[in-house]
């Protein structure tokens, strides 16, 4: 007795008619009538009345029936039972908004029976995690190369300055770096985020000026109640695409003038093996933003 041949015999017992039986399962009549003669020969007993207008269950077929059923299923937890489901451990960044949904969207749509595991953790870790295989790939603002990674480079994400909505700066469309000299910035510590730091930094010392130090909270939403307080006059900067889904009415996010300030956003993955989830990752991707869409 083979799974096939119960298969085939649940099929013409529902539908009660071969030809439908053979339509639904996607093959010819003749095969179907085969496997379930067959099947009645291994019994002993004739499973269906066969007559020119009608097939109907015998005795026998009624009481195969639920029996047949079981069996099919029991095999099909087996299956299951056995079957590795498909994961991907993908390193995030802060920030990513919309293009980390847009990517776990194409995702699912790609590779359903994929289970995506988001991990959130300091650059550093990231790319460790990534080269020595914990993490199959990671979102990383940077494009510098680490041991045993290499940077998939994908696109730059503009950063905006957020400063007191009452400051007269806010009135402006967009600012200019020099404009905030006499504000003190609010920015994690260089270890959290060096490629950040770097660059606002920099760029204050390109016009000319050091920037005041401000308070350090622990989250991005506590600078932003800060900074709101407008007590002291204070800013920082926030990633664009997270700017997009923030929203204060005692905090005003303004573009910087150009050419603006942006960090470059790559994908971290393994020199050595790439993990096979890397394939369908790297396909997801393609429909994101290209480089030139956020450098504005």
């Amino acid at each position: 007795m083979e799974l096939r041949q119960l298969s085939y015999f649940v099929t013409v017992a529902e539908e009660l008619h071969f030809g439908r039986a053979a339509e639904r399962l996607h093959i010819v009549q003749s095969a179907v009538s085969q496997q379930v003669q067959w099947l009645e020969r291994e019994l002993g007993a004739d499973l269906f009345d066969r007559s020119p207008r009608h097939v109907r269950l015998t005795g026998a077929g009624e009481r195969l029936l639920p029996e047949a059923r079981a069996v099919l299923a029991a095999a099909e937890r087996a299956r299951a039972a056995v079957r590795e489901r498909a994961s991907l451990r993908l390193g995030t960044s802060t920030g990513l908004g919309e293009y980390l949904d847009r990517v776990l969207g194409a995702l699912a749509v790609l590779a359903p029976d994929t289970a995506v595991q988001l991990i959130s953790a300091s650059t550093h870790d990231r790319l460790e995690q990534v080269a020595d295989g914990r993490l199959d790939a990671a979102f990383v603002r940077s494009l510098e190369p680490a041991p045993g990674v290499r940077i998939l480079p994908l696109w730059k994400d503009s950063l905006v300055a957020a400063l007191p909505a009452t400051h007269p700066l806010a009135r402006e469309a967009e600012l200019a770096i020099a404009e905030l000299a006499g504000l003190r910035l609010c920015i994690t510590a260089r270890r959290n985020n060096p490629a950040l730091v770097d660059l606002v930094v920099g760029a204050c010392h390109s016009v000319g000026f050091e920037p005041l130090p401000g308070p350090v909270s622990g989250s991005l939403q506590d600078t932003l109640a800060t900074i709101g307080a407008g007590s002291i006059p204070m800013w920082t900067v926030v990633y664009a695409a997270q700017a997009r889904v923030l929203a204060s009415p005692r905090v005003a996010f303004r573009p910087f003038r150009a050419p603006g300030l942006a960090l470059p956003i790559g994908l971290a993955v393994r020199r050595a093996t790439p993990p096979a989830a890397l394939e369908v990752l790297l396909k997801a991707l393609p429909a994101l933003p290209t480089s030139n869409d956020h450098e504005s």
